[in-house]
């Protein structure tokens, strides 16, 4: 600085304290500088601090970079699911012989053995107990992995590089960069994705957010779309590319749902939810070590048990309307093979069939008992002897042979398959999802158009699928 020109912010300083009074004077200058003390220890480097400052910068130059930012956000997300998948797989499997193999005969064998009538066991036991026991076996080991791992990387600090990331791509769709953190959030609970909206300040976007993150596969469809693609589209294939065909199907299909959230973001933001992005600052914190303790009891008492408890409460309806359209009979024929035969010729324009409509109507409270409904309905209507414990009891086979050995019988083809997968991510919201958005938004109307728009999409889709498909 040249001399004149510190001269004269001296003299200014004085000119200051004489308008001022020396008190008052000191008081301003004192304050500010605390407040330039304060604002260059957050963006000054002292020496002690220099090397974790560099740690911070290389590892910025690289998650935060143009070419490589994306594709270590997709294989950061693509092991945290392969984690959760792999992970859950041995806790779910004996939660279930638990639940389900050994207390729920038990429980069955107690109400016989009390002379209660078969009626009320079936819509106690094999109803709304089996429903919970599925819900619990099939649904908590997967959020008790996937949250403490998503609260892990945000305590690390990695989740706000991701919202940086994809701010621009969000922006282009008139949408808000942290959208990129509520739908990672989706990928574990849709209801958690929709109370992580709360980070988005702007009522636009955070409805925008809202409505699309039905397009994160949930830990509750991840099951039925291993299964179908291991059967349908690994089945399809020479046996030593199976597994990675299949594996490379279920990612098709997410990417296809982040790829379905930005285009009806652009959609929702073009029409009813018209207006500009809007700008946010957001701060890169310093990476740090996480906090164990901190984050296991956010994940798995803040979001694991509140939305496995939510589910449970939906999922025992759910159980007891099974029993009852399967058991039920109308000229001797049950209400479940009434709906299955009358729907099932438009069904089949769009791929699908009567027993797999019935399985989502029924299931809307909670997505883990399609593939045990759609068993049991299909052992039920096509007939089949030697498999299930008889109707309206939901059950699963460790035997993916078996498995698709039961849905072959059904009628099932590799086009059932396709557009299973393409309707398990293009549906309606769980009721635990649809009860969130309510409570969210306060809104009858914006609950109602999350809760169709997705189904419209999986109608429109599936049909031209199958509309190409019988074209060649």
């Amino acid at each position: 600085m040249k001399n004149n020109q510190f001269d004269k912010i001296i003299a200014e300083a004085n000119n200051l304290r004489i308008d001022l009074g020396n008190e008052l004077h000191d008081s301003l200058m004192e304050s500010i500088y605390k407040d330039a003390s304060k604002i260059a220890s957050k963006v000054v480097t002292v020496k002690d601090e220099s090397k974790k400052y560099k740690w911070d910068q290389k590892l910025d130059r690289i998650i935060t970079s143009r070419w490589f930012g994306l594709p270590l956000m997709f294989l950061m997300l693509a092991a945290v699911f392969w984690i959760t998948i792999e992970g859950a797989n041995v806790p779910s499997s004996m939660l279930a012989s638990l639940l389900v193999d050994t207390f729920h005969p038990m429980l069955k064998n107690l109400f016989i053995d009390w002379s209660i009538p078969n009626f009320i066991t079936g819509v106690l036991i094999d109803g709304a107990y089996l429903a919970a026991a599925w819900v619990i076996s099939v649904m908590l080991p997967p959020m008790a992995i996937f949250f403490p791992l998503f609260t892990l990387l945000e305590d690390f600090g990695y989740l706000p590089r991701v919202a940086f990331n994809m701010d621009g791509l969000y922006k282009k769709v008139g949408a808000h960069g942290k959208q990129a953190l509520t739908m990672a959030m989706g990928f574990g609970c849709n209801a958690a994705g929709i109370v992580a909206t709360r980070v988005i300040d702007s009522p636009r976007e955070r409805l925008i957010a809202i409505i699309t993150n039905n397009f994160s596969l949930c830990n509750g469809r991840w099951p039925t779309q291993i299964l179908i693609a291991t059967i349908f589209i690994g089945g399809a294939v020479p046996a030593y590319l199976a597994g990675i065909v299949s594996a490379g199907a279920v990612v098709f299909i997410a990417v296809l749902g982040i790829a379905f959230s930005l285009l009806v973001s652009w959609g929702l933001s073009k029409t009813v939810l018209r207006g500009e992005a809007s700008t946010f600052s957001l701060e890169l914190p310093p990476y740090r070590p996480p906090r164990l303790l901190q984050t296991l009891y956010t994940s798995l008492i803040d979001r694991t048990i509140f939305v496995l408890w939510r589910a449970i409460v939906f999922a025992i309806p759910a159980g007891i309307v099974i029993w009852l359209v399967s058991n039920i009979n109308i000229n001797n024929i049950s209400i479940a093979e009434h709906f299955i035969t009358n729907v099932n010729p438009y069904a089949l324009l769009f791929g699908l069939n009567g027993v797999i409509i019935l399985a989502y109507i029924i299931a809307i409270p909670a997505n883990e008992i399609v593939i045990p409904t759609i068993l049991m309905l299909t052992v039920m209507t096509a007939k089949i002897t030697g498999m299930g414990e008889g109707s309206g009891v939901m059950f699963e086979l460790d035997s993916v042979e078996q498995t698709a050995s039961i849905l072959y019988s059904g009628g099932w083809t590799l086009l059932t398959g396709i557009n299973l997968m393409l309707f398990s991510l293009l549906h309606n919201p769980c009721s635990t999802t649809i009860f969130t958005i309510y409570k969210e938004t306060k809104s009858i109307k914006w609950t109602l158009v999350s809760t169709f728009l997705p189904i419209v999409l999986g109608i429109g889709v599936t049909f031209f699928v199958t509309q190409v498909w019988r074209l060649f």
